[in-house]
Parts: structure tokens; sequence; C-alpha cells
């Protein structure tokens, strides 16, 4: 089983994890650090502005008209 949950530290630095009930059993558990929620934030908000962009919304409606004619053909 694999949980992911993003946690804050504490201002010391640490980190504490409960950890669940259905890992109680087990004597080892892998940790991973991944600091990637930073990079995701980041292209998130990248995304966001990019849906107001008349630049981006013209690119992405020439995109669409040219699938539109693909798209009414037969093979």
């Amino acid at each position: 089983m694999r949980i992911e949950t993003i946690y804050e530290l504490n201002k010391k630095n640490q980190l504490i994890v409960d950890i669940p009930d259905v890992f109680k059993d087990r004597k080892k558990l892998l940790v991973i650090l991944d600091d990637s929620v930073h990079k995701t934030t980041k292209k998130l908000n990248l995304l966001i502005k990019a849906s107001t962009d008349p630049l981006f919304l013209q690119d992405i409606a020439e995109i669409t008209e040219d699938f539109n004619i693909v798209d009414s053909e037969t093979l």
C-alpha cells in the first residue's frame, strides 16, 4: 500500500508523521523526501496565467480549428 501526503515542516525543520493503522504490523517503511510540491505549484500558476493570455488562447483556437477540419474528414 502507498499513501502520499504533503506535510509542513516545523520550526526545527523536523517532520512528524503519524503512521496509519494499515502499517501497524510493519517493521520497515520506505520514506521518500520530494520537494516537487513547489514545482507543481509553479506549473499550476503558469497554467492559470495562460488561461487568460490572448496569444496562448489564439494558438489554442488555431489548433482546434486545424483539428476540426481533420475530424470532419472521412477516412
